[in-house]
């Protein structure tokens, strides 16, 4: 008798192998999602202007929105793709030296930071937020919460099991 747990209708699938499968799987989707993000906000830094409308908080929609330039849009970019690569890595558990405590808490720091984006400022972004009836609100509220909140919760499925 074997003390692995293996997972009914699956043959002899054992549940540790079926979680870091899941595990890779949603690390995968995160990064797709990261890396589109990313290439996204390189492409507004250069210039670009497709899906640029609306992405910025707005107090209504007489008011233009002071647009951040190339710099911090890249440094978006930068950091959206390193997002991504760290939660690949430890997805796919690739060992790549990091600082103990970016190993220990990172997945819990990047989860806390878009599960609380999700929330919002009670004024201009997230769920709770008063000004909605913007543009950008109705953006927020349709896309970019609900895509904050799924990205919180895939990235604690992954902190769970990494």
């Amino acid at each position: 008798m074997t003390s692995q747990s293996y997972l009914p209708g699956y043959g002899h699938l054992s549940l540790a192998l079926f979680c870091k499968q899941m595990n890779l799987l949603i690390g995968s989707l995160l990064f797709a999602i990261f890396l589109f993000l990313s290439v996204l906000h390189a492409y507004w830094g250069f210039g670009g202007r497709w899906a640029s409308q609306a992405v910025f908080p707005t107090k209504d929609d007489q008011t233009a929105a002071v647009m951040p330039g190339a710099g911090p849009t890249f440094i978006v970019a930068i950091g959206l793709l390193a997002i991504g690569l760290f939660i690949i890595q430890k997805a796919a558990r690739l060992g790549w030296p990091l600082p103990v405590w970016l190993d220990q808490y990172g997945l819990w720091l990047i989860a806390g930071l878009f599960l609380v984006r999700s929330i919002g400022d009670f004024r201009y972004v997230g769920f709770f937020k008063t000004i909605r009836y913007t543009a950008f609100g109705r953006n927020d509220t349709a896309y970019y919460s609900p895509l904050c909140l799924i990205i919180g919760i895939l990235t604690l499925v992954v902190a769970l099991n990494a």
